[in-house]
């Protein structure tokens, strides 16, 4: 008995993320095309890495914005540790979001290393919205979409661990990614 009260004390403590905690079970994979490069990506080919993925397109005028200036931000206080994140956004703009614009984009937020935009056809996209309950609707300019401010945290492991939104406090956000760095 007090063999096991040892060492469940020096087990380590569930980490509790900031967010709203998933279930932990197998992200949804998919195949999406990089805005920048123009390489078929697959979700499941960022396993080893904590993955910190986002629903954006590169006219928004708000929520977008921010949630690149958070994952820029997480880069920065991250330091070392950011080589083993990977930054993703999947677009809710298949037609507005064009190499030129992802190109854009990503260098007017300084995202470029372990970045990806991804991006494709409007059904390949809605495969993806749907896989993570994100909706995506064309606002009534046509310029402009409706979508969920969703940011997803994915572990080393490919495995669903949290969302979060672009108002999450950078503190919590790093905290979180270097909770699941360490395999948590």
């Amino acid at each position: 008995m007090f063999l096991a009260l040892v060492l469940a004390s020096c087990a380590p403590a569930a980490v509790r993320l900031s967010g709203t905690e998933l279930g932990g079970g197998d992200a949804p994979d998919f195949t999406l095309a990089d805005g920048i490069t123009g390489e078929a990506v697959t979700l499941s080919s960022l396993r080893g890495n904590v993955v910190a993925m986002a629903f954006l397109y590169t006219r928004c005028p708000d929520v977008c914005p921010l949630t690149a200036a958070q994952f820029r931000a997480a880069q920065t206080q991250l330091g070392s540790d950011a080589a083993r994140v990977r930054f993703v956004a999947v677009s809710v703009d298949p037609e507005g979001d064009t190499p030129a614009a992802v190109k854009a984009f990503s260098a007017a937020h300084d995202l470029k290393e372990n970045w990806r935009y991804l991006v494709g056809p409007r059904a390949a996209l809605a495969a993806v919205w749907s896989a993570y309950g994100v909706g995506a609707f064309a606002g009534p300019t046509g310029t402009s979409v409706s979508h969920n401010d969703a940011i997803y945290l994915i572990d080393r492991q490919g495995r669903e661990r949290e969302i979060v939104h672009s108002d999450v406090a950078l503190k919590d956000l790093v905290a979180d990614v270097r909770s699941l760095l360490g395999g948590r």
